[in-house]
């Protein structure tokens, strides 16, 4: 009796092993067919999707993409939101509304907002589950319901090589100058200097960059050392390897 029941433990457990197996071609198949590029947009036609600009699968709610340009080389990650307009088959003009300069990333579960103008500087990558919009609801009424009461938009602008955390969420009216840099979990409102970092909910100033004296408060941590021109991948991950167990050279 208790080889039989060995027995069948063990097809049992094949068969999970196969299924699991399957389960996962399946969905590895289903990633690579389903990511929209310029030359597999899918059912989505965006005013513009650049070069080597890739949407990963599954996405999430996309509509007004006639008033959506992607630049080159961005990368959306899955189930990101990007919507322009306030909902589907508007009419929204002849410019575009939502816009992604070169080299854009947008984290897992982002979500992009545009009912007016949206713009996100080249080569700024945003951390999973970032929260840009230009709407917010507005409660002037008091005896309204929030919900039903017509919200408030103002234009958004992210400039270039901004990094934004996990989490973060930028408002409406936002302008973050170049290379500012985003806390995780921060809220974002008004107007954001080049060079800065900025945590907090509201979000505020806490490092800037001065010409003459650098970043202030000074850095906490060195900075990183810049990988020598002409080094290979394979030359890093042996020296990665030496520093790990600096006795092993043979």
């Amino acid at each position: 009796m208790p080889k039989i029941r060995n027995l069948f433990s063990s097809l049992a457990l094949r068969r999970r092993a196969v299924t699991s197996r399957a389960v996962h071609r399946v969905w590895a198949w289903a990633q690579e067919s389903g990511a929209v590029t310029a030359q597999h947009p899918g059912r989505l036609r965006f005013g513009r999707i650049g070069t080597g600009t890739r949407l990963a699968f599954p996405q999430g709610t996309v509509f007004g993409e006639p008033w959506i340009e992607l630049g080159d080389h961005c990368i959306i990650g899955e189930q990101v939101t990007l919507t322009a307009g306030l909902m589907p088959d508007l009419d929204l003009g002849s410019e575009p509304i939502l816009s992604l300069g070169d080299g854009v990333v947008l984290g897992r579960g982002s979500h992009v907002i545009a009912d007016t103008s949206v713009a996100i500087g080249s080569d700024t990558y945003c951390g999973p589950y970032v929260y840009i919009t230009s709407t917010n609801h507005s409660y002037d009424d008091p005896h309204e319901p929030v919900g039903k009461q017509w919200p408030r938009m103002e234009p958004v602008v992210i400039g270039p090589g901004c990094w934004i955390g996990t989490g973060a969420v930028i408002l409406p009216g936002a302008r973050l100058g170049r290379n500012v840099v985003v806390a995780a979990g921060a809220v974002v409102r008004g107007e954001v200097p080049d060079h800065a970092v900025v945590a907090g909910a509201p979000a505020r100033v806490v490092r800037s960059w001065d010409p003459e004296k650098g970043w202030q408060p000074p850095l906490r941590t060195p900075a990183p050392v810049p990988i020598p021109e002409g080094v290979t991948p394979e030359q890093l991950a042996a020296a990665a390897l030496l520093v790990e167990d600096p006795d092993d050279r043979a």
